[in-house]
């Protein structure tokens, strides 16, 4: 008797369909993607497709769906002028962008899921399987004013704000709060202004590609640092750094001439 209940309630839960609207001004690529979704993501149940913001505005409201496909450049209002009239963001967001439109680091600092036009399968099928695992979850509405902050014209690098993804949610910090970074396994250490510590569940690779742009530099196969915050070099082996914030962090012989190189485009030693 336990076993045929179990069984009902695995086939019931299988049978639970994420309600989805798809918003794309042109015709074609909502076409394509709905068929791609159709294809490969079954667990999603298509229940609208709009080509123009105000429809999606209306069909959003009335049709109150879990997850959303949302195109950026539309007629009219953009997907986010579409999202800051939805009061109360109760559903997850999946941006479909062309590839200059905006920076795609931005995106990722942001931890926002966003797909490339055209888009690809195999990245569509990790985004929905992401989204499937986290329905359930409270929408990340921090994430999102991230992203909203660092598309603004005239933000430098160093402003941009990064989400944090922790063992217990994530939290939202400027670039130029961070002093540095230190390896810990498959996590990192993000060492702030302000002397708190926050340790991402992410390892730090991942972030030596995303930060690199903006003056960081990895300077020791564990330490990352952020140029901005570095008092003093002292020569050596591989030398030396003093953070304003009072660490000092060895640089490996490796890094010296790439550190002293980068040191001196900054600082026009």
């Amino acid at each position: 008797m336990i076993e045929a209940q179990v069984s009902i309630l695995t086939i019931e839960k299988y049978y639970i369909l994420i309600k989805t609207i798809l918003v794309d001004d042109e015709r074609r690529l909502l076409d394509s993607l709905k068929m791609m979704l159709e294809k490969h993501c079954p667990e999603l149940d298509i229940i609208a497709c709009c080509q123009h913001s105000e429809e999606a505005i209306i069909q959003i409201k009335k049709m109150k769906p879990q997850l959303v496909f949302m195109d950026i450049s539309m007629p009219g209002k953009n997907g986010f002028e579409v999202l800051n009239e939805l009061k109360g963001l109760d559903f997850k967001i999946i941006f479909v962008t062309a590839h200059n439109e905006f920076s795609i680091r931005a995106f990722k600092y942001s931890a926002v899921d966003y797909l490339l036009k055209p888009v690809d399968e195999e990245e569509l099928i990790l985004a929905v399987n992401k989204v499937e695992k986290s329905i359930g979850e409270e929408p990340k509405h921090m994430d999102l004013s991230a992203l909203l902050h660092n598309i603004t014209p005239g933000i430098s690098n160093q402003n941009n704000k990064i989400c944090l993804g922790t063992l217990t949610g994530f939290q939202v910090v400027l670039v130029s709060d961070i002093v540095y970074c230190k390896a810990e396994g498959n996590y990192t250490n993000f060492y702030l202004t302000d002397k708190k510590n926050i340790l991402v569940s992410r390892p730090i690779i991942d972030f030596d590609n995303m930060l690199s742009e903006n003056d960081f530099l990895r300077i020791h196969k564990s330490y990352m640092v952020n140029l901005h915050h570095i008092k003093e070099y002292r020569r050596g082996d591989g030398g030396t750094v003093i953070m304003y914030s009072g660490e000092e962090i060895d640089v490996s012989r490796r890094k010296k001439d790439l550190f002293l190189e980068k040191a001196k485009s900054i600082f026009k030693i």
